[in-house]
């Protein structure tokens, strides 16, 4: 079984909003999944989206593969925590 974290629309028409989901590649989109992890929401100004950075850290040992956009993000979340000490 293929992990993926990706995006699952769940916005209304012409208000788009996203959940970041870890899922099996071959779930449907919108279909079902294993653990949601962050939102985004692309229509709003500055800070539009959410993760939280230890679960996706873990899929990702654990092997799942990130889309290009929610590698992004994660590249992002990274650069913007705070460096423990």
């Amino acid at each position: 079984m293929s992990v993926k974290i990706r995006m699952k629309r769940i916005g209304t028409k012409n208000t788009p909003v996203f959940r970041i989901v870890v899922a099996d590649s071959r779930s449907p989109r919108d279909g079902k999944c294993i653990e949601e992890i962050g939102t985004y929401q692309p229509l709003k100004q500055g800070e539009n989206f959410t993760i939280k950075l230890d679960r996706a850290q873990y899929w990702i040992s654990k092997g799942a593969q990130p889309s290009d956009t929610v590698a992004s993000f994660i590249k992002k979340a990274v650069k913007a925590a705070p460096v423990a000490a």
